[in-house]
């Protein structure tokens, strides 16, 4: 009997098998490397480089260095003084020579004789230091508040209030260390703290308790300890800011009125005068990027990486020259794009400061002529407080370091209504001047 015929046996494809062994062996490969290179990473980023102990008072920020180097090596770049911007940069120029309307809107007040380009955080009490201004004037020791990491040592030294009043030139000498990490940082946990009571003070009278403040809110708060306007008050030059109203430059002008506080008179018209200084944070605070969550380090510190470790970089600058890490990570757009529009925001706020400062030259001739016809200062009061005004609304936005980029539309707002306040002081001179002529005809 015949054996029915078994069928063959399937070939087996041999090349495919090789081919998916290999495959998922080197998969199985590159995902090891992944989780080694992962761990690698996360040990990189774990490694404790405290090599030395920060003592609570030390200030100089190459020790700190030791123990964060990629923070120091960024931090150091703040000597660089060649930076510059359109409106701003670390070159140091005379703004007196650039702008020459700035000497007459000063008259009779130190920033006529001496005002300069800042240059950057590592010079900011070098330049202090050497400005004509604390020679033409005696200065209190509360200009060192901002401009020396010695001034919480002072203070808890000396006393808040013998601190504000004591000349700055005697103060000096115990004063030579510039910005440092201490003034930011807490020594032993690297958190972000306020070291100057002045802004505490101001935060209190507000309602708002600094100590409760998110680290989001301290990466502004340690820049707005010195990045406002502020004034000396009283007897002890008490370094205070104007913020009990508010914080634009309505609510400032108002408390200044309350309290009826003047920093010079100027030397032309005789109207008590305000200088103001430097107001980054009120006016950031009315712009879109405060109402939106960021912080000033956002913009000016952010963030980089090295190898696996994520920090802040301390080269404290302006976003435009790093657009890429300071406005690229939220704003998708072209470079070239983002610094056009920079650069169409602060031409078009320059554009307008410039025609405040010629409509407050004509509100200051049209006062002198006043004066110059006989006007009593009764006659001048109206006209010498619309200048006031005026000049106080130039000055908010002339001093603020973004030439108006930090809140666009309300450097436009302030700025108009400073060119109309110019305008109104001038044909308010112009009438009294008027009504003087025709007295004198009456005569």
């Amino acid at each position: 009997m015949t054996e029915p015929l078994q069928p063959n046996p399937p070939k087996r494809n041999w090349g495919w098998i090789v081919a998916a062994f290999v495959v998922g062996a080197a998969i199985m490969a590159a995902v090891g490397a992944l989780l080694l290179n992962i761990q690698s990473r996360k040990a990189e980023a774990a490694v404790n480089t405290h090599l030395v102990e920060i003592a609570n008072d030390e200030l100089d920020p190459a020790i700190w260095g030791q123990n964060f180097p990629r923070q120091y090596d960024t931090f150091i770049k703040t000597q660089d003084d060649t930076i510059s911007t359109p409106f701003g940069g670390s070159v140091k120029y005379s703004k007196l020579e650039r702008y020459p309307a700035m000497v007459r809107i000063w008259a009779g007040y130190a920033f006529s004789i001496d005002h300069n380009e800042e240059r950057g955080h590592y010079y900011m009490q070098i330049d202090q230091q050497n400005t004509q201004r604390v020679v033409v004037k005696e200065q209190p020791g509360a200009c060192i508040n901002c401009h020396s990491a010695n001034a919480p040592g002072l203070i808890e030294e000396m006393g808040w209030e013998e601190f504000n009043h004591t000349p700055y030139n005697d103060l000096v000498d115990q004063a030579q260390m510039g910005t440092s990490c201490a003034d930011c940082h807490d020594p032993q946990t690297m958190d972000l703290r306020i070291t100057r009571p002045a802004f505490i003070n101001a935060m209190n009278e507000r309602g708002i308790d600094v100590t409760q403040a998110t680290r989001q809110e301290m990466r502004t708060y340690v820049c707005a300890q010195c990045h406002v306007e502020y004034y000396f008050s009283g007897d002890n030059k008490v370094l205070t800011f104007p913020w009990d109203n508010g914080l634009n430059i309505d609510d400032i002008d108002a408390y200044y009125t309350e309290i009826e506080f003047t920093d010079w008179t100027h030397k032309e018209t005789n109207a008590p005068m305000i200088k103001i200084q430097h107001p980054e944070f009120e006016m950031w605070s009315s712009g879109l990027h405060a109402k939106s969550g960021v912080a000033c380090a956002d913009c000016h510190m952010p963030y980089i990486r090295d190898g696996a470790v994520k920090v802040s970089d301390h080269w404290l600058r302006s976003p435009l020259v790093n657009v890429n890490n300071a406005c690229q990570t939220c704003h998708k757009q072209d470079e070239q794009m983002l610094v056009d529009r920079i650069n169409t925001i602060q031409e078009r706020t320059a554009s307008l400061l410039r025609l405040n400062e010629a409509a407050l030259l004509d509100a200051m001739d049209a006062i002198v002529a006043a004066q110059n016809a006989g006007a009593t200062d009764e006659q001048l009061t109206e006209a010498r407080y619309l200048h006031r005004r005026a000049s106080l609304r130039w000055d908010f936005v002339s001093s603020e370091n973004s030439t108006g980029f930090h809140s666009p539309q309300e450097a436009a707002r302030v700025l108009a209504n400073g060119i109309d306040l110019a305008r109104q002081a001038q044909l308010e001179a112009m009438r009294v001047t008027a009504e003087l002529g025709g007295a004198v005809a009456q005569k």
